[in-house]
């Protein structure tokens, strides 16, 4: 008997979960952001690295590989080790729009990467410089676009982002001819529109608050089907002449292929947890953003809807990057 007491707790031994076994970090870890500083996947990076660090022990390290549209932040956490020390903080530009605008991507964006948890949510914003274009609404910015075909500019964070198809989709939409300059990021784009240099852009909202705070540029609606909570007196593009248009602004932990179970599991809960931090949120919220922490198979279904949608665009707009 005293035998088989000890078979039985090796067997349960065994069966426990690996980070039970070789606890989980035992090293910094690095969130691979493709992004450049100041972008909304940097300031989330941000806000997460430093709790995460206080709930497992070691330092969330953010590492910004921003350019060519997030693809070379990806492809560097393509070719990370799958270690549980490197995970990537991916965007709507760069983990699903670029599967429909790049042909040579070493990568297919649906199996590439395993899904931890889509973050942050939240509209993009149309902003304009009113300085340039003297307009309060949607139908207006429209008028005023179709009133100089060709001679007006408008900005993004780079060729694939999130703010550029956005904008390619409202140009589908509403049949305007405006033209596409990519800037190297958010910060960049927001100077843009603020210098008048390209006076009109779409933008993740939590890149764009602290300009609208300060009156250097206008939000005139949201890209979601509903007005966010907090901004309330702001129009939708849809119900503003446009009806059905949506993009929505996301962010998201993945883990390169291959990365064990049981890491991907702790750093779930461990960011499902966070959902009860009232400040994480309230500074989530007051970035224009919510935070969800959802499922990993929620996350992988928003990135397919993603990819689907967008490929659409690209193929009626004839978009290409290369």
């Amino acid at each position: 008997m005293f035998h088989r007491r000890i078979l039985i707790a090796a067997a349960a031994a065994c069966a426990a979960p690996a980070f039970a076994q070789a606890p989980w970090p035992t090293r910094p870890v690095r969130l691979i952001l493709p992004d450049a500083p100041g972008s909304g996947n940097d300031t989330t990076a941000r806000l997460i690295a430093p709790l995460l660090e206080a709930a497992l022990g070691q330092p969330f390290v953010p590492d910004n590989r921003g350019g060519a549209g997030g693809r070379i932040g990806v492809e560097a956490a393509f070719r990370a080790a799958p270690d549980g020390t490197n995970f990537l903080l991916g965007n709507a530009g760069s983990n699903g729009i670029n599967a429909a605008i790049y042909r040579d991507l070493p990568y297919d964006l649906t199996n590439a990467f395993d899904p931890v948890a889509l973050l942050v949510v939240g509209p993009n914003a149309l902003v304009v410089n009113t300085q340039v274009l003297p307009v309060s609404d949607v139908a207006g910015l429209i008028a005023a676009i179709k009133a100089r075909p060709g001679q007006l500019n408008y900005a993004s964070g780079g060729v694939g982002s999130s703010a550029h198809m956005s904008m390619e989709l409202f140009k589908n939409q509403a049949g305007l001819d405006i033209q596409h300059v990519p800037y190297r990021g958010t910060p960049q784009l927001a100077q843009a529109v603020i210098s008048g240099e390209a006076p009109v852009a779409f933008a993740n909202l939590v890149n764009v608050m602290p300009y609208i705070a300060r009156g250097e540029m206008k939000l005139l609606a949201v890209s979601t089907l509903q007005r966010h909570p907090d901004l309330p007196e702001v129009p939708t593009v849809s119900e503003s002449g446009l009806p059905g248009f949506e993009t929505v602004a996301w962010n998201g932990i993945l883990a390169p292929k291959g990365t064990p179970e049981a890491i991907r599991q702790k750093l779930w809960e461990t960011l499902v947890a966070l959902r009860d931090n009232a400040t994480l949120q309230d500074r989530v919220r007051l970035l224009g953003g919510t935070y969800v922490a959802s499922t990993p198979a929620e996350f992988q279904a928003r990135i397919e809807a993603d990819i689907a949608k967008w490929k659409r665009l690209a193929e009626a707009a004839n978009i290409e990057a290369h």
